[in-house]
């Protein structure tokens, strides 16, 4: 594919991140572990880099924290969002530590697995992309209204800083994949059913992540709306070569994108992180509640993502789901 019309450059236009505090999920490879690097150079005050496999996760962090300023501590979480337990230990451990959060990036995600039902009861890619995600926001929303309250440092160089108001961020990591939801919804009554969840038949692997991946981009307009003192919105990466496309067997779409698609559209990590990391520090032109395409392209959303009906049943059913998964 031919290079995108880019105009963000991070090493440039990312402003200083001195005071900050930011929080990645899936950040042990692909675009989450290219996000914290590139936020880690701008000197936060810390990276958290949340992860399913402490290994792996634990390696990753060691090496972005090589690549961090003296100034900037990067620590792991070990972090599993199929299961609602590991997502609240998850948020016990980082509001032990953390007094305040400015970016979470929910960049964590799986996409066309095979049928599998998750330790909770619930189809495992909405489980994963879009329960174990809101979950997690839903726990550190406080300590992210607190944090908008605060004052951070800022500096164009060197020690000497100001304070100037906080601006918190939530990103959450979509897709413009939700375009294809071929069902006109989200197929509520199919998600927690294991006999439906297990027969691709009645929803496909693929369309299982297409509609996770419309929850994203609903749940992030209904967090806006309910809680306009932080900008949330959610982005698309683009096309882009990651693990997402190899590691999963899938049906034979997922197939045809590991074989076909990816090798020949896929951009560059390099590439797709850009609209992410836009997201989370652009100094102007971020709305709340918008999706981005690539790169900060705002406005262009189309079809289910326009129906507010369905965002409001999503966040009841999601609200329903989540009763009584506290701290």
């Amino acid at each position: 594919m031919p290079p995108l019309n880019i105009a963000f450059n991070p090493a440039k236009d990312i402003p200083s991140l001195l005071g900050k505090t930011i929080l990645i999920t899936g950040a042990n490879t692909g675009l989450g572990k290219a996000s914290a690097l590139e936020l880690a150079r701008h000197n936060p005050s810390h990276l958290w880099m949340a992860a399913r496999h402490p290994t792996k996760g634990r390696a990753a962090a060691a090496d972005v924290q090589r690549h961090a300023p003296a100034g900037t501590a990067v620590s792991f979480l070990e972090l599993d969002l199929s299961s609602l337990a590991s997502v609240r230990a998850a948020a016990r451990a980082f509001l032990s530590s953390a007094a305040r959060l400015d970016i979470l990036l929910l960049n964590a995600g799986i996409m066309g697995c095979p049928p599998a039902v998750s330790e909770d009861g619930y189809e495992v890619q909405f489980a994963t992309n879009h329960l174990g995600h809101a979950l997690l926001l839903r726990l550190l929303t406080p300590l992210l209204l607190t944090t908008t309250t605060t004052t951070t440092t800022t500096a164009d160089a060197g020690a000497a800083g100001a304070a100037a108001t906080s601006d918190v961020r939530v990103v959450s990591l979509a897709s413009v994949g939700y375009k294809y939801v071929t069902a006109g919804t989200i197929q509520f009554d199919t998600l927690a059913d294991r006999d439906q969840i297990m027969d691709p038949s009645v929803v496909s692997p693929v369309q299982r992540y297409t509609q996770s991946k419309l929850a994203n981009v609903l749940y992030a307009q209904e967090v806006a709306r309910r809680f306009p003192q932080f900008t949330t919105v959610s982005v698309d990466p683009g096309a882009v070569a990651t693990e997402l496309f190899s590691r999963e067997p899938g049906d034979a779409q997922m197939e045809t994108l590991q074989t076909t698609v990816a090798p020949q559209r896929g951009r560059p990590v390099e590439e797709g992180v850009l609209n992410p990391l836009w997201a989370a520090t652009t100094v102007q032109g971020v709305e709340s509640g918008r999706f981005y395409e690539p790169v900060g392209k705002g406005g262009l959303e189309e079809g289910l993502a326009l129906d507010r009906d369905l965002a409001d049943r999503l966040w009841q059913w999601t609200e329903k789901a989540l009763e009584g998964q506290e701290c």
